[in-house]
C-alpha cells in the first residue's frame, strides 16, 4: 500500500477488525496511478509524457 511497515499493526489495542477500517480504501491511489500510466501509454503515440513519468 506505499505505507511504511507497522504504519497500522503498530498501534497498541488496535483490534484487526479496527486496523482493516484505518486502512479502509489506502492502496486505491496507487492503483489509479498505476491504471492511468497503463492508459496513457497505451493510448499515446509515443508513450507518456515526460511530465508523468517522473510522477
Amino acid at each position: 500500500m506505499g505505507l511504511p511497515q507497522g504504519h497500522v499493526t503498530a498501534v497498541p489495542g488496535l483490534s484487526r477488525t479496527a486496523q482493516l477500517k484505518a486502512l479502509g480504501n489506502g492502496v486505491v491511489p496507487q492503483q489509479a496511478t498505476a491504471a492511468l500510466h497503463h492508459l496513457l501509454a497505451t493510448a499515446l503515440p509515443t508513450g507518456m509524457p515526460d511530465a508523468l513519468n517522473a510522477a
